[in-house]
This record gives structure tokens, C-alpha cells and sequence, in this order.
């Protein structure tokens, strides 16, 4: 099941229902194999994923499906807790999801008897995003087209609220700066707020619109990465509000971008869903071009495997993994 050509997938998983997010647990949970979480039309599955290029045992991936949980509706968004551990007795798995209904669900699970959700109401608009503290995971973040970011505690209690100039596409969380928030919106900037003193303290701009999506580097603090338009675009932020890297990519407008959770200059692109396909780029700063090309069939959702240069896409009853070099 190796890449033969740079758009073949490496991998893929069949699913019930269409894929629109899928969501690698960023977090350690204890255990050899990584947690996965996708979610469908009115469920989230959680499964686990081993492949060969961590254990030479593996032929090609393994995977397995831990529990399907029922959701009522579409799944937009899904953020994983540090509090999830596979090696805890019992087991526990936490999440929480964004809906099309303006809400979020908080599930907690043993993977046996437990089966906790809670919903936390308060945005007035689509979700774009969400993120748990990523230390303690005591708290979430979600970002909305009704040009807010609220924090929340468990119980769904609000915390804090920014108040944006354009709808919030992203937010980010870095477990080295656990007291700052980044909240890009669509208007093409990006800020960081002081969650002690609830300030914004630092904005970058993309100079172009719509941003779609933006990510904070985990291996570099300093560097920020965005798609607007249809360009991806780099900040380093001791050295400009300005991108200092920026380039062309998506023909038909940029989608998503992530950072590769390895590799401070690998970072992979998704384009809008085409009318058959959606492409995915993986580029590396130090190449011009990108060094793979992948398409899936309407592909949604964007996610990098936590310790392997892969990264995973969703689509049409399927999962799809492309490994990329490092």
C-alpha cells in the first residue's frame, strides 16, 4: 500500500457516511497507537491508527474503530483533550465537536458504561473552530462567523469573550504559551490575545482576502502560517505584522492549512472542494514547489499524524493518509 505516484494515497480507511472532519489526537493518550476522531452527518467515530513507518510489524496501517458516538447532526469541527489516556483505567476519551446548529458537545467516554455530553450554547453563528488548553484541558476555545471567540470552562460556563472585527476562522493554542489565545479572522488578520489580562497584544496581516484558515507552528513559536485568497502566506513574528513568505498555490481559492506537528518548515494546503476533486499540497519552505500532490474526492478536513511526516484527509465514505518525506 505504498505511494507509487505523488497523488496516489498512502492509505485509506472506509467509513459509513461521508467524512467532514477528521481530527489525529495531538495529545500523547498513552499509548503505541494514535487516536483518530472523524465525524459524519450525526456521528463521531474514534478509532486507533498504527502504520509501518513506526512499526515494522504493521503491513501498510492498521485501524480500528473504539466507539461510534451519536451526534443528531452534521459534524463541523472536532478538538481533541490533553485529558484523553488509553493507558488510565479505566480508559477515558474526551472531545469536543462544533455543529451545524451553533452548538458545541463536550463528550467524555470510559469506552465502556460512561457516556457523558454536554452542550455549551452561546455563539449565534456557525462554529469554524475549536481548541481545548492544551496543558490542562480545562478549557475551550471556539471561534464563529458571529465575529466572536469565546473561551469556556467543562461546564460550559464562558470565560472570556473577544470580540472580532470579521468572522473567527481559526484558533490556536501552544502548549509553550498557554496564556495566549491566536484568533485569525476572515478580514485577513490574525491576533493574539493575553488570556490574563484579556487583551489582544500582538496582529498580524494578511493583506488579502478571504483567510480561510491559519495555524501557530508547534516545533517554532515564531512562526505563523495562513491561507488567504489563494495563496498560503508566513509570518515570523519578531520580524514583521507582514508575511515574510507567501505564494500562490490554489487555483480556486486556499481551504485549510496546518503545520506539520514534526517539522517546523513542513506544512500541507487543501484547495476549495472542486466539482470532483479537492487537491492536497504538502510543501516544505526549503523547495519551491510542493513535494506531494494528493486529490480526494471532495475532501474535507485536514489533520497531521502527532510523531509521522502524514497527514490525513476526508472525503466521500472514505478517510484518506498520504506519508510525506521529512
Amino acid at each position: 500500500m505504498k505511494q507509487d505516484s505523488t497523488r496516489n494515497t498512502s492509505y485509506t480507511v472506509d467509513c459509513e457516511d461521508y467524512v467532514h472532519v477528521v481530527k489525529f489526537n495531538p495529545f500523547d493518550s498513552g499509548d503505541s497507537c494514535s487516536l483518530i476522531a472523524y465525524g459524519g452527518n450525526n456521528y463521531v467515530v474514534v478509532g486507533t491508527c498504527r502504520f509501518q513507518e513506526e512499526d515494522a510489524e504493521v503491513e501498510g496501517m492498521q485501524y480500528k474503530t473504539l466507539r461510534t458516538f451519536h451526534h443528531g447532526i452534521r459534524v463541523d469541527a472536532i478538538a481533541w483533550s490533553p485529558e484523553t489516556r488509553l493507558d488510565a483505567i479505566p480508559p477515558q476519551i474526551r472531545f469536543c465537536t462544533a455543529a451545524s446548529d451553533r452548538k458545541l458537545r463536550l463528550f467524555t467516554s470510559d469506552l465502556q458504561d460512561k457516556n457523558e455530553f454536554k452542550t455549551f450554547d452561546g455563539h449565534s453563528d456557525y462554529i469554524n473552530d475549536l481548541v481545548f488548553a492544551p496543558n490542562e484541558g480545562q478549557e475551550i476555545a471556539s471561534v464563529s462567523d458571529d465575529h466572536t471567540c469565546r473561551v469556556w470552562d467543562l461546564e460550559g460556563n464562558e470565560k472570556a469573550h473577544f470580540v472580532l472585527r470579521s468572522p473567527g476562522m481559526s484558533v490556536c493554542w501552544h502548549p509553550e504559551e498557554a496564556f495566549k489565545l491566536m484568533v485569525a479572522e476572515k478580514n485577513g488578520t490574525i491576533r493574539f490575545y493575553d488570556l490574563i489580562t484579556q487583551q489582544a497584544i500582538l496582529s498580524l496581516e494578511c493583506e488579502q482576502t478571504p483567510l480561510m484558515s491559519a495555524d501557530w507552528c508547534l516545533k517554532n513559536t515564531l512562526k505563523i502560517g495562513a491561507v488567504a485568497g489563494n495563496d498560503w502566506l508566513i509570518w515570523d513574528i519578531t520580524r514583521s505584522s507582514f508575511p515574510q513568505d507567501k505564494r500562490p498555490v490554489h487555483v480556486d481559492r486556499a481551504r485549510l492549512f496546518r503545520w506539520s506537528r514534526v517539522n517546523e518548515n513542513l506544512f500541507a494546503t487543501t484547495g476549495y472542494p472542486g466539482k470532483t476533486t479537492t487537491q492536497l499540497l504538502v510543501h516544505h519552505l526549503g523547495h519551491p514547489q510542493p513535494i506531494l500532490t494528493g486529490t480526494a474526492a471532495v475532501g474535507s478536513g485536514l489533520t497531521w499524524h502527532r510523531t509521522l511526516p502524514l497527514c490525513a484527509v476526508g472525503g466521500d465514505h472514505k478517510i484518506f493518509f498520504w506519508v510525506t518525506e521529512m
